[in-house]
């Protein structure tokens, strides 16, 4: 949609197919009922600020809250860890489980604020195709990233560098001592990816949430987060461009390594000269381009990218006597507990002792008591060795329920309805192969000049005219729009 709207703003014919009778794929905002209204996918985000003001969005009805809520990391003693957006107030809460904490919060967060500056950099940065394939121009770009990266100052610098390949324990080790305090931080290296917090790489994966996210905590958006897709899909059409709802493509037509159009399911066939595919590498590649049009190495790589999703969801309409306080409710009581939510995963179940983060909204009920608790749920194999995800959904919903119910005693009696969203509706519903959030894990392998694949980071891709703009290309991962906006660069 990012791409679609800054490429109608520049005149050009644009059309979007939408497979679903809802625009924006997984950042949406869906009724499940009556008074039952909730951000399907994900809790919170935003796109990049430079994409709202070019695009001028506001103007289309998105506002983004100003006022930060808190990321609360739940204990059992009801002495609750909480981060609140102002530091002080963040400084009080850490110094119960650690003085010396306390005294890193501030310098921590002046860290976290280059290290964002350096994420979004990259992100915004056309990574060269290396090791074949190199672009001068492309290059030239990486360089200017490495000369911001030394602008930083020694100190900086090298600790961004170091704390890329490392793991998210090894990252929070060292600026922190307490174990709650350390975990309640970890944490976010491994949301939405299948690994634990002693993961090569979760480092990097930390640093990129925090980014996105401008925190610790979600960013809400006034209205959901379907906001932001409803906001951009205004935009287009006001740019003159067309979107169409319940138009699934079937295949990518491709005549000899140049594509000539795509086939919808209804058999209607649509020509065009450029075709920019927000689905993920593996579907495009393998299901709508096909792999006799690729070359066999290109195929042999794409079938290896790895996806290993392992998210499920868990919405619950509730009378809004819940209990949860309002912000992002985390239950990462350890470093420990983490890593062994992440052993389910290993061996393709499901946790019993799940990595939870909770947030709350009002419902569009009528009755003003109504809210609704969205559960981010980790750790659930897509692909289970005991059972399927058919008949295993209600369990993940149990164990959900009960284990914040230790935390909440009114919790279960304030339940109205329910909606649990599996690895394989993930799948089936929002066409994320093997229910991946990102469509490919980030990891070591599978970022900047890597992702997809090396040798194709630059939104290219060996049939002509087909360019890739999702969460599976850099930039991509969570909710940003810096795709999107980068592969407009691509095609001029």
């Amino acid at each position: 949609m990012v791409a679609a709207a800054y490429l109608a703003k520049q005149g050009k014919k644009v059309l979007v197919l939408e497979r679903r009778d809802i625009v924006g794929g997984q950042v949406v905002t869906e009724s499940f009922g009556d008074g039952f209204t909730v951000d399907s996918l994900h809790a919170g985000g935003t796109l990049r600020p430079d994409i709202i003001k070019h695009l001028n969005l506001a103007s289309h009805g998105l506002v983004v809250d100003s006022v930060r809520k808190p990321f609360i990391s739940l204990q059992a003693d009801s002495n609750h860890l909480i981060f609140d957006a102002n530091p002080a107030k963040a400084v009080e809460s850490i110094k119960r489980f650690s003085e010396k904490d306390a005294a890193n919060w501030i310098p921590f967060l002046d860290f976290m604020k280059k290290a964002t500056q350096f994420i979004e950099t990259a992100n915004s940065t056309i990574m060269p195709r290396l090791p074949k394939g190199f672009n001068l121009s492309e290059g030239m770009a990486l360089a200017e990233l490495g000369l911001d990266l030394r602008m930083m100052g020694g100190k900086d610098m090298m600790r961004i560098i170091r704390g890329i390949p490392m793991t998210a324990d090894e990252f929070v080790d060292e600026w922190f001592e307490s174990d709650v305090v350390k975990a309640a931080i970890a944490s976010l290296g491994i949301h939405g990816l299948t690994l634990g917090v002693y993961g090569a790489g979760t480092g990097y994966t930390l640093m990129h949430t925090w980014a996105n996210r401008g925190g610790m905590s979600h960013i809400s958006v006034q209205g959901g987060i379907g906001k932001i897709t409803e906001a951009l899909a205004s935009a287009v059409k006001s740019f003159g461009g067309e979107i169409r709802l319940n138009a699934e493509v079937k295949s990518i037509q491709v005549d000899t390594y140049t594509c000539k159009g795509v086939v919808l399911f209804n058999g209607e066939e649509i020509a065009a000269k450029n075709i920019i595919s927000a689905a993920d590498p593996k579907h495009t590649f393998l299901s709508l381009v096909g792999a006799m049009e690729l070359p066999p190495e290109f195929v042999w790589n794409v079938q290896s990218i790895k996806m290993r999703g392992s998210v499920a969801k868990v919405h619950l309409l509730t009378d809004g006597k819940h209990g949860i306080p309002d912000g992002t409710v985390a239950l990462a009581p350890s470093i420990k507990y983490l890593e062994q939510a992440y052993d389910a995963a290993k061996y393709h179940s499901i946790s019993e002792k799940p990595y939870l983060e909770v947030t709350t909204s009002a419902s569009e009920s009528v009755h003003p008591l109504k809210s609704v608790v969205s559960i981010h749920f980790q750790f659930a194999a897509f692909k289970l060795k005991n059972g399927d995800w058919k008949t295993e959904g209600a369990k993940v919903e149990n164990i959900a329920i009960d284990t914040l119910a230790e935390y909440f005693p009114n919790l279960k009696s304030s339940i109205v309805n329910r909606k649990v969203i599996t690895p394989l509706d993930l799948e089936q519903t929002y066409s994320l192969t093997e229910g991946d959030l990102n469509h490919g894990q980030i990891m070591l392998d599978q970022f900047m000049f890597m992702r997809p694949i090396p040798g194709w980071s630059n939104h290219k891709t060996p049939i002509d005219n087909l360019y890739l703009c999702g969460s599976g290309v850099h930039g991509g991962g969570g909710v940003s729009g810096a795709s999107g906006r980068n592969v407009v660069r691509v095609l001029k």
